[in-house]
């Protein structure tokens, strides 16, 4: 959708440019010269009713010459320097919440042609702790959000009792790594989110809410109050959430060829990311890496934040939210 959204203003901001240089170009001079023809004929004596019926501009060329400034900065901006998203689900958890409405810088790394997403001007590189919006590699139609762990070069292995990712720089499959990234975490402390489960649909299909709450208010029968901790990935510091006592679904793990399970050597090109809501986010641990090519831009603030659940209709506005990433 995103891609042909991007597709549909391009044309239409095409079509619209070529009418407006059509008509102030070669359209406009036209009737600007019958005008003058007309008043010379008529010694002057012409109205100016008579006149701006010979001179009247067609409607549809009218509409198009007025909207072309309008679609070319949304163009512009949207495709090179912030587009909006809306979060839909909770995987970025405490840091953006389902409904915060978010920019994006586009320009963060590198200017992109919007349809084919060609690197045109390198501006800048993807650096560890990046919020980062990316199309889902196994479905470019769609726009993820999560948190870059990993550059190209390095092993990332994440131990799914402790919850800890360790980061080891500038490594390949074949390397025995020594050192590594200074990755810490502080103790697990009761979070302000609880997380409920439930079972809807006639089908039985499972599904899950996220609710802020005091972290000494009780927990509903069918929830589970999630533990927050600071994770400190080299100099970026945010926090995580993990949900007490879960544990990863190992075999649905991303196996790299010739790794061990929980471990992956990112490829050149390439980059590992992670949701921040560890325990309900599907990312690299499941699907594997993100190319270069797919990087749409760095989240970079709140515009906008409402109060809802996935899938359902916002019930209010949290003004507190809107600013930077929390």
């Amino acid at each position: 959708m995103a891609n042909m959204f991007a597709l549909i203003l391009a044309l239409a901001t095409l079509v619209s440019g070529i009418i407006w240089c059509l008509d102030r170009f070669k359209l406009a001079p036209a009737r600007r010269e019958k005008v003058a023809r007309l008043k010379l004929e008529t010694a002057g004596a012409v109205d100016e009713k008579t006149l701006s019926n010979v001179a009247k501009q067609p409607g549809w060329v009218e509409t198009c010459a007025s909207v072309f400034p309008v679609l070319l900065v949304v163009f512009v901006v949207r495709s090179f320097i912030y587009e909006p998203f809306q979060i839909p689900s909770g995987s970025m958890m405490p840091t953006l919440l389902i409904g915060d409405f978010i920019v994006v810088e586009k320009y963060a790394y590198g200017l992109k042609d919007p349809i084919t997403q060609t690197k045109l001007i390198p501006t800048g590189e993807p650096k560890r702790g990046d919020v980062v919006v990316f199309k889902y590699p196994l479905n470019p139609q769609l726009d993820y959000i999560k948190r870059l762990v990993g550059l190209p070069g390095d092993r990332v292995t994440y131990d799914a009792g402790s919850k800890e990712v360790t980061v080891q720089p500038a490594c390949n499959s074949s390397q025995a790594c020594d050192k590594a990234l200074a990755v810490t975490y502080s103790a697990s402390e009761a979070s302000a989110f609880v997380q409920t489960f439930g079972r809807v649909s006639a089908g039985g299909e499972a599904s899950s809410g996220f609710f802020e709450t005091d972290p000494a208010a009780s927990v509903p029968q069918d929830g589970v109050r999630l533990l927050a901790r600071k994770e400190t990935l080299g100099d970026v510091t945010h926090n995580i959430l993990v949900v007490p006592g879960a544990r990863d679904q190992l075999g649905a793990y991303y196996q790299q060829p010739g790794q061990p399970l929980g471990t992956w050597v990112v490829p050149a090109g390439h980059y590992f990311m992670m949701g921040d809501n560890r325990d309900n986010s599907a990312d690299s641990r499941y699907w594997g890496f993100v190319p270069e090519k797919d990087l749409v831009g760095r989240a970079s603030g709140i515009w906008m934040s409402f109060t809802k659940q996935e899938g359902e209709w916002p019930t209010g506005i949290r003004l507190n939210r809107i600013g930077g990433l929390h």
